[in-house]
Parts: C-alpha cells; structure tokens; sequence
C-alpha cells in the first residue's frame, strides 16, 4: 500500500514538471488575462495588423516529452462555452504551430501514452484605422479633425462564459513628416502653409499598434513679397520690382506707389483730415516703373489667391524707402590741360538735372566757352562730362584764372545755380 502512494506521488511530481508551454515570439505585445470568476491565468497575445481583414496570429506550443506525441489544438466556441477540434497532429517534434489565427482563446493538449499536458491562450490581431479629414480651411487656418475605429479587445471569463474587455489607451498624433504638430484628435491649424502640403494622423495604443492615414492640406492662402532694385540713384531712376509671393494667382497682385513721403508730410501738416498718400495703383505680375522726379518713396504689393470660395489676401511693404536723389552740380577750382593724361580736362559731375548750361569766362568778362545738355544723368560720382578742354578756337589758352557761370534745372524741380572761378596750370 505504502508502495502505491509512493508510485503516485511520483508520476504527480512528473505530470507537472512536464507542463505544457504555449508562446509566440512573433507577437508585438501580451498580457495576461483578468478573469473574475476563474482562479487561473491565461497568456494574452496581441499582433498589431493592418486591417480588419489581416489574421496574423500565430501560436506555438512545447514540451519537453521525446518521441511521437499527439498534438490537439482546440478554439473556444463562446456560443456554446465550450473548446471544438480546430487542427491535430502527430509528430515526435518538440514544438508544434499553428498560423493565421482569428481572435480567440486556443489550447493545446499533448498526449503521450498515459501523460497528457494542456495549456491555453488568447490572441488578438489588433488593428486601428485612422480617418483624418479638413472639415473647415479659410485665410486664417484650418482645421485637422480625425476619427479612428479599432478591431475589439473581447475574451470571456471561461468558467461562466461572461464577457471582458482589454482596454485600449488611444493616442493621437498629428505629424507633418517627421515634425509633430499635436496630441489632439481636433487641431486648428494657425497661419496655413502656402503650398499644398501633406500630413499624417496616427492613431496608437500602448501595445504600439497603430493606424497611420495622410491627408492634404490644399492650400488657398497667398504670402506677399517683393523685392525693389535698385533701391537709391538719380532721377530719372527706372527701377525694376521683383515678385516672391508665394502662391498668388497670376494677375490679380496690385501694386500701390506712394507719393513722395516730404510731400504727405507736407500736406498732413495743421489738418485733421487724411492724406491721400497714394499716387497710383498698377496692376502687373512684376512692374517696372521710372521715378521721374527725386523724392522718397515707398511701395506696398498687395498679393491674392483666388479659390472656388474664397479670395485669400496679403500685404507687404518695402524694408526700406526708395531714394531718388536730389539735384546736385559739383566743379573743381584748378584743371591742368597739359597733356600728361591728368586732370588735363575741366570735368563737371551732375547729379539728377534735368538740363544744364555752362559758361565760361575769362577775366576781363568774355565768354569763352560754351556747353549744355537737355538730359542729364547718373548718380553720385557715376555721371561727370567734360565740359571744356581748355582750348579756346582750337588754341591753348593761356594759364590763369577763369570763371565759370552754371545754370540748370533738377529733376527734382529745383533751379540750380552756381558761379566760381577756376585756375587754369598748364606747367602742373
């Protein structure tokens, strides 16, 4: 009797060495389960898919038996509470697999001869589709809105057969690239790119499923600028206006000059009235446009998108003024006309004259040289003539001191006048 006790403690103690094992190393995540009623635990594991319709579970059951041993896997049928045939085999295998698992509850009983071991578990092919949509999009922004729907986390409590649930913790990402923009399911979307541009929302759990869908932002907004060259110079000054908005529609950019700044401020002076400060409005892709008459100016671009619904607007103005320069008539006192490629010419430098008229003198008051011009250009020190070579009817004239008498008009409107003497060396 003592004997028989002993046998059966011993084949007890050999039953659960030998337990039966049930893994899945392809498995993204597990957990085990939570049954309320039934004292034991199950092994819980989830593969992220990528549809309702894509069955990538896989289960694979060992044992340490040796020899041929018959495999039975089964799949729990809650309909009826109860664990039906799903595959059998018989191998001397260590392992035994089964793939393409819908969700549901799995066991596995090995049976060789006499020993018998058994061990179950649950998959889930998780998945997460994302459904982003632009529900309103005007010049200021635009909203991001999106919507998920998840495959269920169900199993059932096998001793009653009542239902439970693996609870999901969503997260929400909107991402443009690799840059996230939000943790918002609805995000509103300030100061809109001006190109069409392509975002992502993702929608994950803690087990890193996860359902990414793009969406594109097609834009109707316009950024203005612009670029004036040359920015200063002499009137006339042509000066050529360079179009870098972004996303604007091709002619339909308004261009607004102003009026000369010393003139609005003139005319803003002891009135409470406003000031006409625009001088006129050009409607051009890229204009160029001649300042005729020296002065300070600025310019605003006026740049639109136009869309099916809506007409998108933005303003930009010059960095800094345009500088028409005022008249200016420069003359040196001494010029030696000798030959030797230096100052051998008496030259005048001009500055934004509209005509000029230039007379010389000799010292008993007769004139000795005649020069002017009606269209007289330049800027700065761009623009000097040579206005006498100190010859007087084809003959050297002789050294000493002559006089000169400048008239002119500046294209400003200013009348200039200048007078002077001027040495004449010719042993320099």
């Amino acid at each position: 009797m003592k004997r028989s006790l002993f046998i059966v403690i011993i084949l007890v103690f050999s039953f659960s060495a030998l337990r039966a094992q049930i893994s899945s190393p392809g498995a993204d995540a597990s957990e085990v389960t939570q049954y309320p009623v039934y004292t034991e635990t199950d092994s819980i594991f989830i593969f992220c898919s990528s549809g309702s319709s894509s069955d990538v579970a896989t289960l694979t059951a060992g044992t340490e038996l040796t020899g041929t041993k018959n495999w039975l896997w089964e799949k729990y049928n809650s309909e009826t509470a109860s664990f039906e045939p799903y595959f059998e085999e018989s191998t001397d295998a260590a392992t035994s697999q089964i793939n393409e698992l819908a969700d549901g509850c799995y066991r596995v009983t090995i049976t060789q001869g006499a020993t018998t071991e058994i061990d179950r578990a649950w998959v889930f092919n998780s998945w997460i589709l994302a459904e982003p949509k632009i529900p309103q999009s005007d010049c200021e922004s635009f909203t991001l809105s999106g919507s998920y729907t998840a495959s269920p986390l169900n199993y059932f409590d096998l001793s009653d057969n009542s239902p439970l649930e693996l609870i999901r913790q969503i997260n929400v990402e909107w991402l443009e690239g690799s840059v996230k923009w939000s943790s918002l399911m609805t995000f509103e979307f300030r100061n809109p790119p001006t190109e069409n541009t392509d975002y992502t929302l993702r929608v994950y759990d803690q087990y890193n499923c996860e359902g990414r869908t793009d969406i594109t932002y097609e834009s109707i907004v316009t950024k203005a600028s612009f670029t004036a060259s040359p920015m200063s110079g002499e009137a006339p000054l042509e000066v050529s206006f360079s179009n870098n908005s972004e996303n604007g529609t091709a002619g339909y950019y308004e261009w607004f000059f102003y009026r000369d700044l010393s003139a609005i401020i003139q005319d803003s002076e002891g009135t409470t009235e406003p000031v006409d400060s625009i001088d006129f409005v050009a409607y051009d892709d890229a204009p160029v446009y001649t300042y005729e008459n020296s002065g300070t100016y600025m310019v605003k671009l006026v740049s639109k998108h136009l869309s099916d619904t809506l007409t998108c607007v933005d303003t930009a103005y010059l960095e800094d003024y345009i500088e028409v320069d005022t008249s200016f008539i420069a003359v040196p006192n001494v010029f030696t006309p000798n030959g030797d490629g230096t100052n051998d010419e008496f030259v005048v430098r001009f500055w934004s004259m509209q005509s000029i008229e230039i007379s010389i003198f000799n010292r008993w008051g007769k004139r000795v040289h005649y020069w002017e011009s009606g269209d007289v250009r330049g800027f700065e020190d761009s623009y000097t003539e040579s206005v006498w070579d100190g010859r007087i009817g084809g003959r050297f004239a002789s050294p000493g001191v002559y006089f000169y008498d400048v008239v002119g008009r500046g294209r400003d409107g200013v009348k200039r006048k200048k007078h002077g003497f001027v040495h004449l060396f010719r042993d320099k």
